[in-house]
């Protein structure tokens, strides 16, 4: 008996679908350890069957004369499995391919981007051996969507998004493969012995070189003292700080004349300005601003928070967490999802009040044609079933979406400016009047609030004394990564789908630390040699100008073809000039990369002989490494790490024990810090852990 076929992109989507369309009781089947359902549909039978995300990658078309060289320019689409560290996939392969041969016809039930389209296409192709199928759209897994998603399936996929998709793979192969093997073979071609791959790409390379740009800027800047004069005075019982007029003095004797000048016992009133002004509600959640308040509010990574939202999403309870969109259109059923989060205790008082009124979000200007921005849905969550860093992505994307429904709130500043001896010192005061959305968007929405006594102008103001602070103006702040991603996004780097995981790359690499960025000595070299040798492969413009060419892919105004042969072009120029300095950008490469690993192997003062330094060594008897002292042999101090780590000194020290901090980096966990020594009193309860371990394992024996 023939079948429809719907290709979902996950296992978890794929329940949700057949649970959602299926007329009857849907039967699960386990096979190739993967599952997958049969069904039926309006007297006739289905089978929903997942994908695991892509299951077709790009690669270097085998060339043996060249060997593993540049520049390449031809590649293929390969089984993701035939990857080692990918090889698991196959079992999802295998499975659509025996379920495709007795399909009478397909449905394409992906996540509704170029990722998903691109996916579902290469499935169809090379595996289901068809070009085409119908297309389910749907922004949520929610069964009413999934159901007229089903009723008013498209006769196609989507083609333009299709080959958008595909040109934005094929340019992001050539420039990461290219550069990357460029980079390499520079390198281990000056290297006598082990060498370090490195990587650049299409965004990556502009956005390490932004990074870079921000890092020079702070290095580059030159403090300036000022200093600043304040009066602390007393109204109505209550301590007051009063400011003198001009923010900074940049002279300690005009500093010290007012100082003087103002040591006395009462100033007066001369004046009071209050202003109000109207804050709106915040728009609804696209992606870059989802990312970047998730970060500012519990400090998760931008790849973290993804995983966090589509773990929502696959669950039902949140839309597809990729959009550039800052709109809600009305089509999403404002009462109804307003409903659903009234039936939650922490929502019911807040979704009422906005139900007893006419429904308009404040809405951003930013659209995305495939979805809208990030809401709650209307199924509501068993919050005992979340994970707590679930609750918190959930409670923050629910309160956004109640707050953008709200009313404007009303806010009041208040400045007071005290004549004291002809100097003029301002009481500045901050206060809600009127709380609209912030009520709604607590605790996430923070404002100062400073409250004043009344006063009055001639009133007489009691000062308790006048001090003077001496103070440095400070380099501008690095970037967070929220804030890096606002500016690829304002600078056009990359796409909502990419920026996360561009940012990761750059961690994975080495090539930056730590949550507020900074550059590492290794991302700085590779950074300066292109900018040296090959500035056009870190060019904002050249990436924005591609950008914009895969747009007009998507708009069919532009072939695949013209695009990727423009880049071609480009590239091969690009790599010609590297071939011509590629011995120099080897031993420049080479010099910066030892350097790195001087400094990165150095931990801090050892605390034993107090004149050597701590570095990080490689046993040549195990292999394992190690922190041991520079004054070796003469001093043997010397500490384990842990295995299968990577380590970063943090330039602290611990306080119990002496010995340096480190941060322990490993994959899949989560980093944490330590001191070096076994016995500090910081490591009781994991010594306690490793005893009682100790001990259970010998109770088995």
């Amino acid at each position: 008996m023939s079948y429809t076929l719907v290709i979902a992109e996950k296992p978890d989507a794929a329940r949700k679908i057949a649970e959602s369309i299926a007329d009857e009781k849907l039967k699960t089947i386990k096979k190739n350890q993967v599952l997958y359902y049969e069904f039926m549909v309006n007297g006739k039978k289905h089978i929903c069957v997942p994908a695991v995300g892509h299951l077709f990658v790009l690669s270097p078309i085998k060339n043996n004369s060249k060997g593993w060289n540049y520049p390449i320019f031809d590649f293929d689409w390969i089984p993701t499995y035939t990857k080692k560290d990918t090889a698991w996939t196959e079992k999802y392969f295998r499975n659509i391919q025996e379920l495709a041969k007795n399909a009478s016809d397909f449905i394409d039930a992906a996540d509704m981007d170029t990722e998903g389209e691109v996916l579902l296409y290469n499935i169809l192709r090379f595996i289901c051996g068809v070009k085409n199928a119908k297309r389910m759209k749907f922004s949520t897994l929610t069964k009413d969507e999934l159901v007229e998603s089903y009723k008013n399936m498209s006769p196609n996929i989507m083609f333009s998004m299709v080959e958008s998709g595909l040109t934005r793979h094929t340019l992001d192969a050539l420039w990461g493969f290219n550069l990357t093997r460029a980079l390499t073979i520079a390198l281990k071609n000056q290297a006598e012995r082990g060498f370090t791959v490195l990587s650049t790409g299409r965004v990556q390379g502009p956005t390490l070189s932004m990074l870079l740009d921000k890092e020079i800027e702070i290095r580059k800047f030159v403090s300036k003292p000022y200093w600043q004069v304040f009066l602390i005075c007393n109204v109505d019982s209550k301590e007051l700080t009063a400011e003198y007029e001009k923010d900074k003095l940049w002279d300690k004797k005009e500093a010290d004349r007012i100082l003087k000048g103002s040591d006395a016992k009462e100033g007066t009133v001369t004046s009071i300005q209050k202003r109000e002004r109207r804050e709106l509600p915040p728009f609804p959640f696209n992606t870059t601003d989802l990312l970047s308040e998730s970060y500012n509010q519990f400090k998760f990574s931008p790849t973290q928070t993804m995983s966090i939202a589509e773990s929502l999403y696959q669950a039902g309870i949140i839309s597809y967490p990729r959009s550039s969109s800052q709109k809600l259109p009305p089509g999403i059923n404002y009462a109804k999802i307003l409903r659903s989060l009234a039936a939650m205790t922490q929502y019911k008082k807040l979704a009422a009040e906005l139900l007893a009124k006419p429904l308009k979000p404040n809405e951003g200007l930013r659209e995305d044609p495939a979805h809208p921005a990030i809401y709650p849905t209307a199924e509501a969550p068993s919050i005992k079933k979340l994970t707590a860093q679930q609750k918190k992505l959930y409670d923050l994307i629910a309160r956004r979406f109640l707050a953008v429904f709200a009313e404007a709130a009303l806010r009041e500043s208040v400045a007071v400016t005290m004549d004291v001896n002809g100097n003029n010192f301002i009481i500045s005061g901050k206060r809600t009047v009127e709380k609209g959305w912030i009520k709604f968007y607590e605790p996430y929405a923070t404002f100062e609030e400073q409250l004043l006594p009344e006063m009055k102008v001639g009133q007489k103001i009691k000062i308790l004394k006048a001090e003077q602070l001496a103070k440095e103006t400070q380099p501008p702040g690095r970037y967070s990564q929220g804030s890096i991603l606002k500016e690829m996004e304002k600078k056009e780097l990359g796409t909502k789908a990419t920026r996360a995981e561009i940012l990761q790359t750059l961690y994975d690499r080495r090539y930056i630390f730590g949550k507020s960025i900074s550059v590492t000595k290794l991302g700085e070299t590779v950074t300066a040699v292109l900018r040296k040798f090959c500035p056009r492969i870190l060019s904002e413009e050249m990436t924005r100008r591609f950008e914009e060419e895969m747009e007009l892919v998507f708009n069919e105004q532009k072939k695949r073809e013209e695009v990727v042969g423009e880049a071609k072009e480009i590239l091969a120029t690009v790599l010609e000039d590297f071939k011509k300095s590629e011995k120099e950008i080897g031993k420049e490469l080479l010099e910066g990369l030892m350097t790195a690993r001087r400094e990165e192997s150095k931990i801090g003062a050892c605390p034993k002989c107090k004149t050597g330094e701590l570095r990080i060594i490689r046993s040549r008897k195990s292999g394992l490494f190690f922190v041991g002292c520079s004054n070796y042999p003469k001093c043997k101090n010397g500490y384990p790490l842990p295995h299968n780590a990577r380590i970063q000194p943090t330039g602290k020290i611990c306080e119990k024990c002496n010995t340096p901090i480190i941060q322990v980096f490993r994959k899949g966990k989560r980093p944490f810090r330590m001191c070096l020594s076994t016995t500090c009193e910081t490591k009781k309860e994991w010594n306690k852990d490793i005893k009682q371990k100790m001990e259970s394992k010998s109770v088995v024996k």
